[in-house]
């Protein structure tokens, strides 16, 4: 097995698909909105800095193993009434996402693991189309068996 564009197709959708499931986002992305995200809850799926980079301990002597790092964030408006209901929601879907992150271990067998002992989430503030928003940014590291094959 190789990692490629339709591995790479395929672990987004499976990601996007697995966000949309649980109910409680009015819209999950594949990219960074261009536009302000609106009231409730959005949700975007891009990729970290932290990028692809090998995994030894998953690795073997014919196939290097990797991690694929995303940026999980979950955007509210800052200015939603009452404003004391903003960070409870935010920490509450990120609850939710991590805690499906943990028990949806393999995303239906989409890959080898999420490594639930690196996944990180941390507050922030965005502006964005002169509006601004509360996120939560989850950092979410998916090990993927076998990207790449070993010649000798």
């Amino acid at each position: 097995m190789s990692f490629d564009a339709a591995a790479a197709t395929a672990l987004f959708a499976a990601l996007e698909s697995h966000a949309m499931s649980l109910g409680i986002f009015d819209r999950v992305s594949l990219h960074e909105p261009a536009n302000a995200p609106g009231k409730g809850l959005s949700c975007s799926i891009v990729m970290d800095p932290a990028g692809i980079v090998p995994t030894p301990a998953a690795s073997g002597l014919a196939a290097v193993s990797g991690t694929v790092t995303f940026l999980v964030r979950i955007y509210s408006s800052f200015l939603q009434k009452p404003l004391d209901s903003i960070d409870p929601a935010l920490l509450g879907a990120a609850a939710t996402l991590l805690g499906e992150y943990a028990g949806n271990f393999t995303l239906a067998g989409t890959v080898r693991d999420i490594d639930v002992l690196a996944m990180r989430a941390a507050p922030a503030y965005l502006s964005q189309d002169g509006h601004e928003y509360r996120v939560m940014q989850i950092t979410l590291p998916v090990v993927v068996n076998d990207m790449w094959g070993e010649v000798a």
